[in-house]
């Protein structure tokens, strides 16, 4: 049971990116919701957006909100994070976490986001 994110990478302010990740070993049909958080050096990891797994409805952090989106591909098992007018404060490792139905908590192990000139 694991969770692989991707899409991290380096991007100037005012840009875009796409995280992914993807589930193996469950399936999204099993959660109870699935989530991303971020932490950046010397701070607490934050909880940026989640997805309830049965009615889909979404929620995000003041601080993204407008600006990101969270979404998941049921038939593939790979939940997104939109990212658009991303800002030097976004500079964080983004993590997804998933909480099954049994109660079991998997986190991936996280992806870089550089936003900077």
């Amino acid at each position: 049971v694991r969770l692989v994110e991707s899409g991290g990478g380096l991007v100037q302010p005012g840009g875009s990116l796409r995280l992914s990740c993807a589930a193996s070993g469950f399936t999204f049909r099993s959660v109870v919701d699935m989530s991303w958080y971020r932490q950046a050096p010397g701070k607490e990891r934050e909880l940026v957006a989640s997805i309830s797994g049965r009615s889909g409805s979404t929620n995000y952090a003041d601080s993204v909100k407008g600006r990101f989106t969270i979404s998941g591909d049921n038939a593939k098992d790979i939940l997104y994070l939109q990212m658009n007018s991303l800002k030097f404060a976004d500079t964080a490792v983004y993590l997804c976490k998933g909480v099954t139905l049994s109660g079991g908590i998997v986190w991936g192990q996280g992806t870089q986001v550089t936003v900077s000139s």
